[in-house]
């Protein structure tokens, strides 16, 4: 079955273009097009696409509104957003994050990328452009709420340790096995668990924890 999109962008051509690269995957199809946020909404709660592919800025209601109406921590049935935007350095790029996007991409990102984070979305997972993953969560980690990050639930193992660094840095699971020399499976054990133990939803959110501990700038 095909992967059910709705996507929001305040330009037309740029919403034409984006429906052009997905519907030529033969597993993609874009159900349901906005012009900004609020209608964006509207659509994704009538429609229930498989995932939602929102620009951050948009008039009326932007992307990061949006993306926290349907993925929010207080939603009950969060739906899979993917964020993307021209600016790689936007300031509101980690609070979109925060708000529940499941991944971040830019505008030039290219089909084979953009149809790669469409189905991580889709499929439970994540995906943050691997050219900006670090240097983007480094840098806003700072501009997150002044709360201190969660205590996890049980104390990391050193393995656990080095699947959230090299998830922060954006690796892919095929990337961390490679990298520690482990099994594709037991990457995904490691990151549920570390998902059961951070109380975080997908992996953007262990990476945020991650920079958020400094864990990053100590296992690297």
């Amino acid at each position: 079955m095909s992967i059910r999109v709705v996507l929001a962008d305040d330009q037309e051509i740029v919403r034409t273009g984006l429906r052009m690269l997905l519907d030529v995957q033969p597993d993609i199809e874009v159900v349901g097009e906005a012009g900004d946020g609020r209608r964006a909404v509207e659509l994704a709660r009538r429609l229930r696409p498989d995932v939602c592919l929102f620009d951050i800025r948009m008039p009326g209601m932007d992307g990061i509104e949006a993306t926290r109406a349907l993925a929010g921590p207080a939603v009950p049935d969060p739906l899979a957003v993917v964020v993307i935007t021209t600016f790689d350095l936007d300031e509101h790029v980690y609070a979109a994050l925060k708000a529940g996007a499941r991944g971040f991409l830019l505008k030039d990102a290219g089909p084979a990328l953009l149809s790669q984070a469409i189905r991580a979305a889709a499929a439970g997972d994540a995906l943050i452009a691997p050219s900006v993953t670090a240097r983007l969560l480094s840098a806003f980690a700072a501009t997150g709420p002044a709360a201190p990050a969660a205590r996890p639930a049980d104390a990391l193992t050193g393995r656990e340790e080095q699947v959230l660094a090299a998830v922060a840095r954006g690796r892919t699971n095929s990337e961390v096995a490679d990298e520690l020399h482990i099994t594709l499976s037991t990457v995904k054990t490691h990151i549920t668990s570390l998902m059961a133990k951070l109380g975080a939803r997908n992996r953007v959110e262990i990476a945020i924890w991650a920079y958020e501990t400094n864990r990053v700038k100590t296992s690297t």
